[in-house]
């Protein structure tokens, strides 16, 4: 053996032990990682020997290369938190930008194991200002976005400029206590702004899911993340010119439709996701983003193994009005499915766009014109269902029959207008009701006109006039819907190109 020879296996060695993790208990090291994400024996690592010459930082603290997620090629980052905090120089950055070239070349999903304390402040060229460095790699995300699937498991921080990968991806789940994504860490931002808050407080997991909408979910463990990462691939294609895989069919997990199950009174509250449940194949529902902004329902489902995406108003939840944060979750989620070929499910039950000071002050119609974009611009099969109340501008958000989705369905419970009767005959007569003096006689008054006002929303009137193309009994629903997604198997695009990229919240 000459001494190159020798001198490469040792850094060969180093490289693959990486750091030391004992001080990091309950954290899985980063090669654990890997393998609980791939499948036996898959993964091919680029650049192990990054930065060896001179006994440098093993693999300069990132794991590159491509490997298979049952049996589908995937390309892979993972920071070692054991090397420098994960953190990222030159090296560190030309590493991760070869790799989305790759996966931009040979249009592979991608996998980021996350785990980083930013950029090296001693290697402020080789990361921050350089070509190559992280302006490129997110140059090369946004690049990928819509083309192919971007999944971010977030296990440890993701500090500074560096916060922005999990951000450029199409989905981030945070492990408990270790994940965070902060632009500058609690002292910093003490010395600029004078706040004195924790890293939980300001950038932690549990925050980024039910504030800020940065985070998708919370899990409790390393291999709890990346299992949920896995499963979502499932329900996703490759990439942007294919569809995802039909899996084998399986019957609800809850069959049976009670009465009252939706309540016929418009302000009654339910759980939607009751109706989600009877509607998609057992076990298949993959909610997205279920503790943000939760007067609204997205997630992922098949519904007779087809993959679809569900949108739905939630009842229970400020009685399921659009705000401006719901509002964004459901235009991204909207976004998500229609770049990636999967036919999409509105579920109304919506009393419309959120109204008063705050959420006018807050831009709740420039939030919410962003979420009628979204769905309008989308081109898979889209299918509405409503369920009971569909009011205001909240029923076109929703896709309404204007916005070209393939059947608008009702249920006996649905009703449709700018407002509910009651509403409507309060607006239109309210100089009149305030007239009567008598308490018998205007009760008398307000009742004939809500009267003639519910004349004007019938399910047969809708009918008629073709709002509504049918209209089922619960208990059938389920069948409609498989019965108009068979029709629409053979939609195509108008164009063959890249459609959009997935924008951020």
């Amino acid at each position: 053996m000459t001494q190159d020879t020798a001198e490469v296996e040792r850094a060969t060695t180093a490289a693959l032990a990486g750091g030391d993790t004992t001080r990091w208990p309950g954290k899985l090291p980063v090669r654990d990682r890997i393998a609980l994400l791939l499948d036996p024996g898959s993964w091919v690592e680029d650049g192990l020997l990054a930065d060896a010459a001179g006994g440098g930082l093993p693999a300069d603290g990132v794991l590159t290369g491509v490997g298979t997620v049952e049996g589908r090629p995937v390309a892979v980052i993972a920071h070692d938190f054991s090397v420098k905090a994960g953190s990222w120089g030159e090296l560190t950055c030309e590493k991760q930008v070869r790799i989305l070239e790759r996966a931009d070349r040979d249009l592979l999903p991608v996998f980021y194991l996350v785990d980083s304390a930013g950029g090296r402040l001693t290697d402020q060229l080789g990361f921050f200002a350089g070509r190559r460095g992280a302006s490129r790699i997110f140059q090369m995300q946004i690049r990928l976005s819509g083309r192919v699937p971007q999944i971010c498991c977030l296990h440890g921080p993701s500090a500074a400029g560096g916060a922005y990968m999990p951000a450029f991806t199409d989905w981030v789940g945070m492990v408990e206590g270790n994940a965070s994504m902060y632009l500058a860490s609690p002292r910093i931002a003490e010395k600029v702004t004078g706040e004195h808050t924790t890293l939980e407080e300001m950038g932690g997991a549990v925050m980024h899911a039910t504030v800020s909408g940065c985070g998708d979910e919370v899990f409790g463990a390393d291999w709890q993340v990346i299992a949920a990462a896995r499963l979502l691939l499932s329900y996703l294609p490759d990439d942007w010119r294919s569809e995802p895989a039909r899996l084998p069919a399986a019957p609800p997990e809850i069959q049976d439709w009670p009465d009252g199950l939706i309540p016929a009174d418009p302000n009654a509250a339910y759980d939607v996701r009751e109706v989600v449940l009877r509607l998609v194949d057992g076990g298949s529902f993959f909610e997205i983003k279920s503790a943000w902004a939760t007067e609204m329902v997205t997630g992922l489902a098949r519904m007779d193994g087809q993959t679809v995406g569900i949108v739905a108003n939630q009842p229970s939840v400020r009685s399921g009005a659009i705000f401006v944060d719901s509002a964004d979750k459901a235009a991204r989620f909207i976004s998500l499915c229609d770049a990636f070929n999967i036919p999409l499910v509105f579920l109304q039950d919506v009393p419309g766009f959120m109204v008063g000071v705050a959420v006018e002050r807050q831009g709740i119609i420039r939030h919410g014109a962003k979420m009628v974009t979204a769905m309008a611009s989308a081109e898979v099969p889209k299918f509405t269902v409503v369920l009971r109340k569909a009011y205001a501008a909240g029923f076109y958000a929703m896709c309404a029959p204007g916005f070209e989705p393939r059947a608008t369905i009702a249920l006996p419970t649905a009703t449709i207008g700018t407002m509910s009767a009651e509403a409507s005959a309060n607006a239109v007569y309210a100089n009149k009701i305030a007239a009567i003096e008598d308490p018998v006689e205007r009760e008398a008054f307000v009742k004939a006109r809500v009267a003639e006002q519910a004349a004007d929303f019938t399910l047969l009137r809708m009918g008629s006039e073709l709002v509504v193309d049918t209209v089922v009994q619960p208990e059938a629903l389920r069948a409609e819907l498989l019965g108009r997604l068979r029709a629409a198997e053979r939609w195509e695009r108008s164009g063959h190109r890249r459609h959009h990229v997935i924008s951020p919240v």
